[in-house]
């Protein structure tokens, strides 16, 4: 019943009516002026603002719609139909007239073809364009050979009136006059035709239209045929026959063929040049109506280019086109009564469409608006409205679902106005409850509270003991552990000490060696030092006598020379004496060299064992001292580890009362801190229900406001 109510309330607020009646939400959109409904609330009229929004004229404009398109496609439909299957039949009926009268060209194709090669074929003019050939050009003979070709020519001009000319020209294009007529120049081999006609061998070759035909001579248009006159037996050509043809032999051929207004014949070659027009001015020029290459492969048929229906026919003699174009506009100027006829129609279909839209539209639109004022009215707050619709329709079961829904609301409005006076006194009585227990919460929160802030405090200084506490006990550590060490290193120190004496008893006995043994040296030293005193002398002597040997050997030599030849052995022996004595000179020069180094060497040992002595003396009384220090030592470290054993003692004692200690500290701080949470939990759920007895306040008094609100609410329906 409350989600009912509930529902109902936002519907509610979502319509808003002011004094004049306006409607101001539907759909969550500001009113505007274009979608205002007005109305007097006494007789329940509501005018629509905005009249396409209504349904009537929805279905009004569907019907219009439908009818009207419907017309007019179908019309559209028909003009188009009709229009494709007229320029269809024309096109079909253009063409067969244009195929007729290329047959007729064809056949006056076939005369002029027929008539070149009889000429081609004919063995007295073979005979003498032979002749020709071999007379000097001038001479008698020649005059009267070409008199008389020209009489053989003109027995074919004057056979067929279509022939305006028929010239000759030598295989080189020389001309060659034979008749009256003439041709402006004398020689025509560089021209595109002419080599056209020659590479023919021998074929029929059609000229397309000149303006001044192929002589420059003629007074109107005309094409030419032409071929090569070659010689039976050798194949050579002898000459070229040129034919030439007014175009306006065409234009008797096609002047019975008329397609209609604007429309046209004219022949064109194969690269669209106008061979023949009606206009003679746009011959042998380009032509504004052109064939494309597809139109141009195929021997006859009907295209569209530019707006215009285009029929041809591609000759099979001359392979040129007969074209006839006629614009498609004057195709479908039948179809034009269709399109009048459908215009009309669509008039008449939109003047139905009117009578059956309103007709149709009134008939919804008027029980529809009768609901939306009974809604309107609803949405006011009366409850008593009911729509009494008779029709068996949708529109009449939609005014009986509106009747069966206000007999629900007015039910529901009736138990909500019960439910809200029993809501009403259940919140009156909740409130002062509510309040109560508010107050009471208030006074224990501020109670827990200073409980919390001394048990906090007592926590804070029984932590800041224990921190005490455990800094003592983390120096009385560090000095039970400085003390250890100092007692380590003192042993250290004194067993170091001892090691040092005993070291100094052995450096003092190896000193005492070793001064015997420097004092032994300097004895050693100063005898070599005699023993090289006398080996210089030795070597004085030495030097000496290889001064004598040297003498001697000079004056044997000067004896040997005096006695000549007996003498030349003895001279050889005095020679070798002489080379052993400075040898042995030498000898005793390197022997001498190496003893005054021995010598100085010598002196210079027993300099430094001379200053070595005093030291070694000095050095043999500080060992001593440093012995008498080290005694020293060892009895003071004696002394003071036995006054490291008492500190440790006392320090041990010291660590077991810090322990005793930090215990004690540790059981009330944790007592401190029990104390502290069991408050904060306490304060904590004193302030959770003060934060609940204020919210549970704020409810009732929300409550008792919605009742009221509610209760005002429902005054506004009349039931």
């Amino acid at each position: 019943m409350k989600q009912g109510w509930a529902a109902l309330t936002r519907g509610a607020k979502r319509i808003d009516w002011s004094a004049t009646g306006q409607r101001m939400k539907a759909a969550g959109k500001r009113p505007e002026s274009g979608d205002n409904r007005q109305g007097d609330a006494s007789s329940g009229g509501v005018l629509l603002g905005n009249p396409l929004k209504s349904v009537g004229m929805k279905l009004f404009i569907v019907f219009f719609v439908s009818i009207v398109t419907f017309v007019a496609v179908v019309g559209g439909i028909s003009y188009i139909k009709s229009r494709d299957v007229l320029k269809s039949k024309v096109s079909e009926a253009s063409l067969e007239a244009i195929v007729q009268a290329g047959q007729k060209l064809d056949f006056l194709y076939n005369s002029l073809e027929n008539l070149s090669l009889q000429i081609m074929l004919d063995k007295d003019l073979q005979g003498q364009l032979n002749d020709l050939n071999r007379i000097t050009k001038g001479s008698y003979e020649y005059l009267e050979l070409t008199r008389k070709l020209g009489d053989k020519l003109n027995v074919y001009l004057y056979a067929d009136k279509n022939i305006k000319a028929i010239h000759l020209l030598r295989p080189n294009g020389e001309y060659i006059n034979v008749s009256g007529a003439s041709m402006t120049g004398d020689n025509f081999g560089d021209k595109d035709w002419f080599k056209r006609i020659t590479d023919a061998s021998g074929k029929a070759v059609w000229l397309e239209s000149q303006q001044k035909g192929y002589s420059q001579t003629m007074s109107s248009p005309g094409f030419a045929i032409g071929r090569s006159l070659r010689d039976t037996t050798s194949n050579n050509i002898n000459a070229v026959l040129v034919m030439e043809v007014a175009t306006d032999v065409l234009g008797k051929q096609v002047d019975g063929i008329s397609f209609g207004d604007g429309s046209s014949i004219r022949v064109l070659t194969a690269n669209n040049m106008n061979v023949y027009t009606s206009k003679a001015e746009d011959i042998a020029k380009k032509s504004a109506i052109e064939l494309s290459k597809d139109s141009l492969a195929e021997d006859s048929g009907s295209v569209t280019t530019n707006g215009q229906q285009v029929v041809f026919y591609k000759s099979p003699v001359s392979s040129w086109y007969l074209v006839g174009a006629m614009p498609v506009a004057s195709l479908t100027s039948s179809a034009t009564v269709i399109a009048q006829m459908t215009i009309i129609m669509a008039l008449v279909a939109t003047v139905v469409a009117i009578v059956i839209g309103y007709f149709v539209a009134g008939m919804i639109r008027r029980p529809i608006n009768r609901l939306r004022d009974l809604m309107d009215q609803g949405a006011r707050g009366n409850l008593q409205v009911r729509a009494d619709f008779t029709r068996k329709d949708e529109i009449g079961q939609l005014g009986n679902s509106f009747d069966v829904m206000m007999e629900q609301i007015t039910s529901l409005v009736l138990t909500t106005q019960q439910s809200a006076a029993q809501v009403m006194e259940t919140a009156a009585e909740l409130t002062n409850a509510s309040r109560t227990t508010a107050t009471s919460a208030k006074e224990i929160a501020v109670a827990t509270e200073e409980i919390s802030v001394g048990a906090s405090g007592l926590a804070n200084e029984s932590e800041r003991g224990n921190e005490l506490t455990q800094q003592i006990g983390e120096r009385m550590k560090n000095v039970i552990q400085a003390n250890l060490e100092m007692g380590s290193s003192a042993s250290d120190v004194q067993s170091s000490s001892e090691l040092g004496t005993k070291y100094m008893s052995e450096l003092i006995q190896k000193t005492n060696d070793a001064e015997t043994t420097i004092r032994a040296m300097v004895e050693k030293v100063d005898k070599l030092k005699e023993s090289t005193r006398s080996i210089r002398k030795i070597l004085d002597v030495l030097n000496n006598v290889s001064k004598q040997t040297n003498i001697l050997s000079l004056n044997a030599t000067i004896e040997a020379a005096r006695a000549g030849a007996a003498g030349k052995g003895f001279m050889v022996v005095a020679d070798e004496i002489r080379k052993l004595a400075d040898q042995s000179r030498q000898s005793i020069g390197v022997v001498g060299e190496i003893t005054e180094t021995i010598q100085r060497e010598i002196d210079e040992t027993v300099t430094v064992l001379s200053n070595a002595y005093p030291i070694f003396q000095q050095q043999i009384t500080s060992v001593k001292e440093a012995d008498t220090i080290f005694a020293r030592v060892r009895e003071h470290m004696g002394g003071f580890i036995l006054q490291l054993s008492n500190v440790s003692d006392s320090i041990s004692e010291l660590d077991q009362s810090q322990i005793i200690l930090s215990e004690a500290m540790s059981n009330v701080s944790a007592v401190a801190q029990q104390s502290l949470a069991t408050s904060e939990q306490v304060s904590s759920l004193s302030q959770e229900q003060l934060n609940i007895s204020e919210g549970l306040v704020r409810l009732v008094e929300r409550l008792e406001n919605l009742s009221n609100s509610l209760k005002d609410s429902l005054t506004r329906f009349r039931i």
